[in-house]
């Protein structure tokens, strides 16, 4: 499924025209967004949980070269499923 498509589910599911779905779902990835860049987690009760992680720096290699590289540190952000949406995919 592609944003349109989610909108599209948004919009008739919750009975609102396609410009107010995008824009509740624009809103609600954005403030998931800045929450996590503030560090802290989102958590969607029956969904799942938003947390940013840090992972360390490593060494590396390029598969073109077989250099080793180092790869820098980086927060990256992880997702955890809910117990509900683990069992919705039983």
């Amino acid at each position: 499924m592609i944003k349109a498509e989610l909108i599209d589910k948004i919009a008739s599911g919750a009975k609102l025209s396609k410009a107010d779905a995008g824009k509740a779902l624009d809103t609600t990835l954005n403030s998931i967004k800045v929450a996590l860049k503030k560090g802290q987690k989102v958590t969607i009760v029956g969904f799942g949980t938003f947390s940013i992680i840090k992972r360390k720096g490593r060494k590396g290699r390029n598969p073109r070269t077989g250099e080793v590289i180092t790869i820098r540190a980086a927060k990256v952000p992880k997702f955890k499923a809910g117990k509900a949406l683990k069992e919705a995919m039983k």
